[in-house]
């Protein structure tokens, strides 16, 4: 199956934009052997950041995932200014664009939480494992207290070795 997250993850890096990966892309970077379809990220909401956002998703034509077509959307500075999160459908893919997330909060909340790693190539900042659990906890749904479990095995088994 091929992924969205090589072309997607060189896309941002390349744009210079300042971001934390989160959620299931973070489970993966961390040894989750869990499926996701979506990347999910935590984004810094300065002015030149979010310039930096527009600018490298508007060839990507992001539209509200799960709205109806032809609902009028505009993908600029102004939507994303007035906006917090954003579930995208872009033309590779999908895409969460979180101003915030629970239990965690924004960019520089995260920021100190998160481990520089490399992903298909390119450098970029991922939640670490701790700070994904206790999101992903606080997140409440389902899906994340299913990943919980799988999460602190890795964290166990990382810290009890020799």
């Amino acid at each position: 199956m091929k992924t969205l997250f090589p072309e997607l993850f060189r896309i941002l890096v390349d744009a210079k934009i300042e971001f934390i990966v989160v959620g299931g892309a973070a489970a993966i970077a961390h040894g989750s052997a869990r499926l996701t379809q979506d990347l999910d990220i935590v984004y810094r909401r300065t002015p030149e950041n979010l310039d930096r956002i527009v600018k490298a998703l508007e060839p990507l034509k992001p539209y509200p995932r799960g709205a109806p077509p032809g609902l009028p959307f505009k993908w600029d500075r102004r939507t994303v200014e007035f906006g917090l999160n954003f579930t995208l459908h872009i033309s590779i893919g999908a895409i969460d664009i979180l101003g915030e997330i629970a239990g965690g909060g924004g960019y520089d909340d995260l920021a100190p939480h998160s481990v520089q790693i490399e992903l298909y190539g390119v450098r970029c900042l991922c939640l670490d494992l701790e700070t994904l659990i206790y999101t992903k906890r606080a997140a409440g749904r389902p899906k994340d207290f299913d990943a919980v479990a799988e999460l602190e095995k890795l964290r166990d088994k990382k810290t009890h070795r020799p």
